[in-house]
């Protein structure tokens, strides 16, 4: 009897988690929606007309999946109504709405169910439910803090240049979209994103300050405040922080060298600058989308650098997208493996599940076949710089937003394509097969003899 028990138990678990990772999807879907029905009203023009269905997706999609691509200058063409929205739909897209629902029920003392906790474990991309709800706690409160003091310091900078109440907003909305990863801003289509602020070493270190600290997830900022001494951190949270220093280090050294006397990015500015905005373009690339010098302007070689900057991403759990940096460590870690001979994967002394090795082969080779599909037809339909429709492509599966200037000129149908890629990369190219594509009781119901077969 009790193993009959266990075995339904285990059974409903796995059927509840299956409807939780639907409803996660569904959730970024039904914000796409809502948004798009507020963008379309003529208010939220600054023209006073409706922008248009594709536009208003286009713009909806991109701030709910805390991309930045956009087809229409956010200042430009939206009123403070239109920021307003975008600005709560890269709120909700960063945080997750089941994180900010659980905040309404710990408003309104109402109690947070199972199901409810299994969701919220799933828009985190944790494995279990345990501690859940105050790990959502502290992560609202560490959001608001973070915001909070990001924008206080960008007002300090902003004010004196827009004025007071275009100033305390802009650095509101800045604040916010950086920690979210999101890459929206204020500063017009004269402004190119932030290359205003390109002499301005606080301003770059504010937003990049944000940007890290969103990109790293949640659970590892719980872990660190938890233990707070690195030999006490998680496995995990060790790979995280390892893996972020490591990528930024070597995105800035790289993009100093490259760009060092390119006349189209850093050639002109002085020595310090340079140094800051190679820094801040190491930083900006693992989803952030903001951007202080032209990306078009770029050597070949630094997009192919960005490329793969885009494609990894932040990590799990967080504001970012990409591949995530802990699935590119497991890959490489299986191919020091595989060169040594061994038939286990392990890191700093454990060893790492086969099936999430399985997992990160499946997720990375998906997601590289997706982009050189979607870059092909693109490519087939629009015609132009294949590095830079591939550049588009990568920013919008990485949940990125930057650009060589190709986004307004897309078609329709690209723009389309441009949009599932966002929505796919928000919400996980696994999470979604988990959702929509895997029959329910899905799984190895038969097993075959095994063969050898010849490998290279």
């Amino acid at each position: 009897m009790i193993r009959i028990w266990k075995e339904k138990n285990a059974a409903w678990g796995s059927h509840r988690g299956m409807n939780a990772t639907r409803l996660t999807a569904l959730s970024f879907g039904g914000v796409i929606l809502l948004g798009t029905l507020l963008l379309l009203l003529p208010g939220m023009s600054r023209s006073g007309e409706s922008a248009g269905l594709l536009t208003s997706l286009f713009t909806a999609t991109s701030a709910t999946c805390v991309t930045g691509l956009a087809l229409a200058d956010t200042l430009a063409q939206w009123s403070l109504a239109g920021q307003a929205v975008i600005l709560c739909m890269i709120q909700l897209g960063g945080l997750g709405f089941m994180t900010v629902y659980t905040l309404l029920l710990t408003f309104f003392r109402r109690e947070i169910l199972l199901s409810q906790r299994m969701m919220l474990a799933s828009s985190l991309g944790l494995r279990g439910t345990g501690g859940v709800v105050r790990l959502v706690r502290h992560a609202l409160l560490g959001t608001a803090i973070l915001e909070g003091a990001g924008a206080v310091i960008l007002s300090c900078f902003f004010v004196p240049k827009f004025g007071l109440p275009r100033g305390v907003w802009y650095a509101v909305f800045h604040s916010v979209s950086a920690f979210c990863n999101a890459g929206f801003d204020l500063m017009g289509p004269q402004g190119g994103s932030l290359a205003l602020f390109a002499d301005q070493p606080v301003v770059l270190a504010v937003h990049g300050a944000l940007v890290i600290l969103g990109g790293l997830g949640f659970f590892v900022w719980e872990d660190v405040y938890r233990q707070r001494r690195w030999k006490k951190f998680s496995l995990y949270t060790q790979m995280v922080l390892g893996m972020t220093v490591f990528l930024i280090l070597a995105g800035w050294v790289y993009f100093l060298l490259a760009e060092w006397s390119n006349p189209a990015t850093l050639g002109p500015m002085a020595a310090d600058d340079k140094v800051v905005n190679a820094l801040f373009q190491s930083v900006t690339l693992r989803t952030a989308g903001f951007a202080s010098i032209h990306q078009g302007g770029l050597r070949e070689s630094s997009q192919v650098m960005c490329l793969l900057f885009m494609f990894i991403g932040g990590s799990s759990g967080s504001t970012a997208g990409g591949v995530k940096t802990v699935t590119i460590l497991v890959l490489a870690a299986a191919l020091w493996s595989g060169l040594r001979g061994r038939q286990t994967v392990a890191l700093r002394g454990r060893t790492i599940p086969a099936r999430q090795v399985f997992n990160a082969f499946t997720l990375t080779l998906t997601v590289l076949v997706t982009v050189f599909v979607c870059t092909m037809a693109i490519s087939l339909w629009e015609g132009g710089s294949f590095l830079s429709i591939l550049y588009e492509v990568t920013s919008a599966v990485g949940t990125v937003g930057l650009s060589t200037g190709l986004t307004g000129s897309l078609s329709a149908g690209s723009c389309l394509v441009i949009v599932a890629l966002m929505y796919m990369g928000r919400v996980g190219i696994l999470s979604f097969s988990l959702a929509f594509m895997i029959p329910k009781g899905g799984g190895d119901k038969v097993r075959y003899p095994t063969c050898d077969v010849m490998i290279g």
